[in-house]
């Protein structure tokens, strides 16, 4: 079994065999130049960016790899400002001791994501540390999206907005505790990672006035939604039975005593849309893969004394309660 070896991360001769056996046997088409220190590129409009770090564990789980979440993650957050996304730069860092079967195997999942939206890859860098320093493999990106549409912000969210949700919530993280060692588990649920530029292209070609988006990723939809109204004058009132929850992340739940609203996704947006344009918005979405399980779950009020910078669970009786927001680390190296 080949592994990585820190003579590979020395710039040498074996780095070089390594980057185009491993990385440029499958990357090259992405890449705008090859052999420079940087990419360079030309923006015609207003861009997006988006910096993140991928360190979740395993780093091959249900539903995909460390691969397809990174280039997953970063496209999905410049989406989120309304944009396509459309240059990305990758930092790998390795292991002194990863299998190269793996490492190869990560590399292929990233190019069927890049192929999947035309991504083109700007700059990357690859650097080998010794056994023990970091656990496998690590992936840093950053995201350039083109604003198709403009103004999307969560200064814009608005008295009367309906609150959206793309697909049901939870799958991402209930699938990576059932992975962890220490949970002995057996489910059919798996991660929902995918880029969803695909499904919300045709809703920024129609413009309708989605004033707010967010996917849903570590503290899942409730951090997402307090983070919303957090020192406004607002509240969020969601209908706690249109809440999409698939059977076995529920399942997962119940037995491990969590809440699926603190589950991150990695495949799941949420919409704030001015309230005339809420049937519109989820034909869209309904019309592709991503979306078909797309729902209005709540409403944008004027909060009272009591629910300001709150979001308040209604229950099938009218019964209302404080959503919680998370707090603390549910759930360590998520993504």
């Amino acid at each position: 079994m080949e592994t990585i070896t820190l003579a590979q991360g020395g710039g040498g001769v074996a780095t070089n065999a390594l980057v185009e056996r491993v990385f440029l046997t499958h990357l090259r088409e992405f890449f705008v130049s090859l052999g420079e220190d940087a990419g360079v590129f030309s923006p015609h409009s207003a861009m997006a960016c988006s910096t993140d770090s991928f360190v979740i564990t395993p780093v091959v789980f249900a539903g995909g790899d460390i691969g397809k979440l990174s280039v997953c993650g970063s496209s999905n957050d410049v989406a989120m400002m309304g944009a396509k996304p459309v240059y990305i730069n990758f930092g790998f860092m390795l292991e002194e001791g990863l299998e190269i079967a793996l490492l190869e195997s990560i590399i292929q999942s990233i190019a069927k994501e890049l192929r999947l939206t035309g991504l083109k890859i700007l700059s990357a860098d690859t650097k080998v540390l010794p056994k023990g320093s970091i656990d496998k493999l690590f992936i840093n990106t950053t995201c350039l999206g083109e604003i198709l549409l403009p103004n999307v912000s969560t200064q814009a969210l608005s008295v009367g907005d309906s609150i959206i949700v793309s697909a049901p919530i939870g799958a991402h993280g209930a699938s990576i505790f059932a992975a962890r060692e220490n949970i002995k588990l057996e489910s059919s649920v798996q991660s929902d990672c995918a880029q969803l530029y695909p499904m919300l292209a045709p809703l920024f070609a129609k413009c309708p006035r989605i004033h707010t988006m967010r996917d849903a990723t570590r503290g899942g939809l409730s951090a997402v939604l307090h983070e919303w109204v957090q020192d406004r004058e607002l509240c969020i009132e969601l209908d706690e039975g249109a809440l999409p929850i698939d059977e076995g992340v529920q399942g997962i739940c119940e037995i491990l005593g969590l809440e699926p609203s603190h589950l991150a996704n990695e495949g799941v947006c949420v919409l704030a849309v001015d309230k005339s344009d809420t049937q519109e918005v989820c034909d869209i979405l309904r019309g592709h893969s991503l979306g078909s399980k797309a729902c209005v779950i709540g409403e944008v009020y004027a909060a009272s004394k009591q629910t300001k910078s709150r979001v308040v669970l209604i229950n099938e009786w009218g019964g209302k309660r404080f959503m919680e927001y998370p707090q603390g680390e549910l759930l360590p190296r998520i993504c």
